[in-house]
């Protein structure tokens, strides 16, 4: 290769009088230190495999205007001379390689050079405010290294004085700070201000408003709070608004309803409440729109159904009402429309075939009623629909097996009934499609009922048809009523003799105790999964070869009925993909039991404390997403409040894709409509349960009956109580706490009850002290053990960022603590940064 090199650099050097352009490509190896003699205008080395250091000869080379040396393997340091021989060099590109040291700041006597481009390597140090030297700049990219700005001074200031610049590109570099209102001194002509993940805190200048020729603001993944300056309203030009995971709050202004030249709008996973603003439907210029992942509500405005352009819609996870219109189907160019997880009802527009181009719909986890649309059969484009979590009736339209492009279908845990197609792509779908709808029958595969056969010829037989049907309907019931009468009968001649359970219906399928008993093998010790003092829980098998979890109710404990009727009542009320399944119930006054999913992976306690098992970095944060989802789908995304009341890794369980089912709802309380708290005598798990005060009487009294309930018999006397001790006062904020300290427990795989927390010590204290000091000392050691230098850093500034954000859940004053839809979004960004 080196003699390639040589003989290329051979024929150059005969030529050099006609040509000052040197371009090759498909060399690896070094950049021979010969290319220093040569009389070049431009070296033009990218796209190679070339590396070791760059030669400080090139820089010698007097006529040199451009040198491109990007996307190469290229490490060492810049030269400390630079452009003291190279006077008249006005591009350098070296991005996408692996340079490291500091920027010189001999890089000012680069005095002609109008584009200065070294992203994606490892410059380290500050960003040199002697940039503001290089007056005729007009590109500087400096994206993806590891610069920070001086403590002193901002370079945001010394660039003021390249007044010709364009575009500048500081993303990914640690530069902490805040933005400066020197900002908007910036070049009249800046087009493009990017500044991804910089760590930027504080607020948006208002200075910003200044930059009058600016094309697209990029400022998303940082820490950025307060409102949006209302001078956005003077960026006329802008086209691209980014302003994705920052902490913005307050409404959203209806300052960018001016920006007329607006096509890309996200300002998801911030803190913006109230509604959204009936002009942006002006803004006929949209064509991407993302404000998912906030607190808005109020209903959609119609006028956003006008943007007939818009491409993109995604207004998921924020607390929207109202229903969807007719006009949805203005939307004629969108591809993707995402309005799941909020409180929409009403029924899907029946007009929204006319959505033919759009491949992504999701509509899941709102209040949708009615019947699934016939006309989706004509939207022929669609390749994702979910429909989940709903309350949609009737059958699903064997029009959708046309969709030839339908690769994602999930209509599960609605009131659908009626046949499943098995056509087109309903071939390559699941049961995972498809359960939660009890009166749904179809194919074996889909673990449905199969559908009873039609008669083809119906209607010559009708009328015998109606007849039997009317007798046998007369027959059914006088056969009902009489053995109504003979159940009485025994029941008062052998209390103790039991042929007919009596079934609570929260779900259609019935499980007889004769059914329990076969599917457990009467209860056998080997089928025992485990015991508290309220319950013991088996597992068990259905003659239909479906595993089964039964969870039987202690009848010696006083309260048990009323620890079962509320269980009961919250699982008939929720349904959410992360938590339990409830398949069906069997009660008498002598057994209570609940039948539940089936979770193969056991529980999170029993996936952090065995030696035979060990999560990863990501299946933790995954978990503990779940965990997140289904709380704040009981805490915002229901009808009524529901607390959990007892929230711990045992009550986490995991089924085969180890996704996440919070579990165990004996103690959980129902919020009406209005109420932020309401009353109990029921105590959570210690450890897990929110610090306060409370007088020795209260004390005394909850704790005998906690132990005449079952719940804390273990603990002979109690010391701390929560914060719902004081009167028996509970709210969502309780299960925020408990939730923080799970996600404490989770990454530091210590126990509250640990031995070495005693007195003032605790699980939380120990984080607080630990984590502002020597974070590695609190960290699970199985999160870095066996990794690379790099990964082991990304996996300690993770799980740093997981536990600031578990102190604030677990803050002692209530009022501190952040709610679960804000906890749910900052662990989603976390996972996004470390997916990275």
């Amino acid at each position: 290769m080196k003699t390639i090199l040589q003989v290329q650099q051979s024929n150059f050097h005969v030529n050099c009088l006609f040509s000052y352009s040197f371009e090759i490509s498909c060399f690896a190896g070094l950049i021979p230190t010969e290319f220093g003699q040569l009389y070049l205008e431009s070296l033009l080395l990218q796209s190679n495999s070339l590396s070791g250091s760059i030669p400080h000869e090139l820089f010698n080379i007097s006529t040199l205007r451009m040198l491109a040396l990007g996307d190469n393997a290229l490490s060492g340091v810049l030269p400390t001379h630079l452009c003291h021989a190279s006077p008249f060099l006005e591009r350098l590109i070296l991005g996408i390689n692996s340079i490291t040291g500091a920027i010189p700041n001999t890089i000012s006597n680069c005095s002609r050079l109008t584009i200065l481009s070294i992203p994606e390597n490892k410059f380290s140090g500050y960003i040199p405010t002697h940039l503001g030297n290089l007056r005729l700049l007009q590109f500087l990219s400096i994206f993806g290294n590891n610069l920070t700005q001086a403590p002193s001074s901002s370079f945001f200031t010394s660039l003021t004085n390249c007044r010709s610049l364009i575009g500048f590109d500081i993303s990914d570099n640690p530069l902490n700070g805040v933005i400066p209102a020197s900002v908007g001194n910036l070049s009249s002509s800046l087009q493009t201000f990017a500044a991804d993940n910089c760590k930027f805190s504080g607020s948006i200048p208002v200075e910003i408003g200044n930059l009058s020729s600016l094309i697209t603001l990029y400022l998303p993944r940082n820490e950025l709070s307060g409102n949006i300056p209302l001078t956005i309203s003077h960026l006329h030009e802008l086209q691209g608004l980014y302003l994705l995971d920052n902490m913005l709050g307050g409404s959203i202004p209806h300052a960018i309803c001016d920006l007329f030249s607006l096509n890309t709008l996200v300002m998801s996973y911030n803190q913006f409440s109230g509604p959204i603003p009936k002009c942006l439907g002006n803004v006929s210029s949209l064509r991407n729109l993302g404000l998912d992942s906030n607190i808005l509500n109020s209903s959609i405005p119609s006028s956003l159904w006008g943007l007939k352009d818009l491409i993109n819609l995604d207004l998921s996870s924020n607390s929207l009402n109202g229903s969807l219109p007719l006009e949805m189907n203005n939307l004629g160019a969108a591809i993707y429309i995402n309005i799941a997880m909020n409180q929409l009802s009403g029924s899907i527009p029946r007009n929204i075939g006319k959505l033919q181009n759009l491949a992504n719909l999701s509509l899941a986890n709102n209040r949708l009623e009615g019947s699934i649309p016939v006309s989706m059969g004509s939207m022929i484009n669609l390749a994702n629909l979910d429909l989940s979590y709903n309350n949609l009736s009737g059958s699903i339209p064997k029009s959708l097996e046309a969709l030839q492009h339908l690769d994602y279908f999930n209509v599960s845990f609605n009131s659908l009934s009626g046949e499943i197609p098995n056509g087109g792509s309903f071939r390559n779908f699941t049961m995972d499609s498809f359960k939660g709808n009890e009166a749904l029958c179809g194919i074996p595969k889909f673990h449905v009922q199969i559908c009873s056969s039609i008669s083809n010829h119906r209607s010559k037989r009708k009328k015998v048809e109606r007849a039997s049907f009317i007798v046998f309907g007369v027959v059914a019931f006088i056969s009902v009523v009489c053995l109504a009468f003979i159940i009485v009968k025994n029941k008062r001649k052998d209390k103790t003799t039991r042929e007919v359970d009596e079934l609570i219906f929260i779900v259609p399928e019935r499980i007889s105790y004769y059914e329990l008993l076969q599917a457990t093998e009467r209860f056998d010790e080997s089928n025992l999964l485990g015991t508290g003092s309220s319950c013991s829980v088996y597992k068990g098998i259905l003659n239909n070869g479906k595993d089964i979890v039964v969870k039987v109710f202690n009848m010696q404990l006083e309260c048990i009925s009323r620890i079962f009727d509320v269980e009961c009542e919250i699982l008939r009320s929720i349904r959410h993909r992360n938590l339990t399944s409830v398949i069906s119930s069997c009660s008498n006054e002598e057994f209570k039991a609940l039948v539940l999913e089936y979770m193969p992976k056991g529980n999170l306690e029993k996936w952090l404390y065995s030696h035979n098992y060990c999560l990863n970095m990501m299946e933790r944060l995954n978990i503990m997403i779940d965990v997140a989802s289904a709380l704040e789908y009981l805490h915002h995304g229901y009808s009524m409040p529901i607390v959990h009341s007892d929230l711990k890794p045992s009550n986490v369980l995991l089924d085969e894709d180890m996704v996440a089912h919070v579990s165990d709802f004996g103690i959980a309380k129902l919020l009406c409509d209005g109420d932020s708290s309401v009353l109990t005598n029921t105590l959570a798990t210690l450890g897990y349960i929110a610090p306060g005060e409370v007088s020795l009487n209260i004390l005394i009294a909850l704790h005998f009956q906690s132990i005449n309930c079952g719940f804390l018999t273990e603990y002979s006397m109690i010391f701390v109580v929560p914060e719902y001790g004081l009167e028996g006062l509970v709210s969502t904020r309780c299960d925020v706490y408990s939730y923080g300290v799970m996600l404490i427990e989770t990454f530091t795989r210590k126990r509250p009850s640990d031995d070495m927390f005693c007195g003032d010590m605790s699980l939380k204290r120990w984080v607080e002290l630990s984590l502002s000091e020597i974070p590695n000392e609190v960290i699970d050691a199985n999160l870095v053990r066996n990794l690379e230098d790099e990964m082991i850093g990304k996996n300690m500034q993770c799980v740093s960022s997981i536990l600031e954000l578990a102190l604030k859940c677990s803050a002692d004053s209530p009022r501190d603590r952040i709610n679960m839809k804000q906890a749910h979004a900052e662990l989603q960004k976390i996972k996004h940064r470390l997916s990275q």
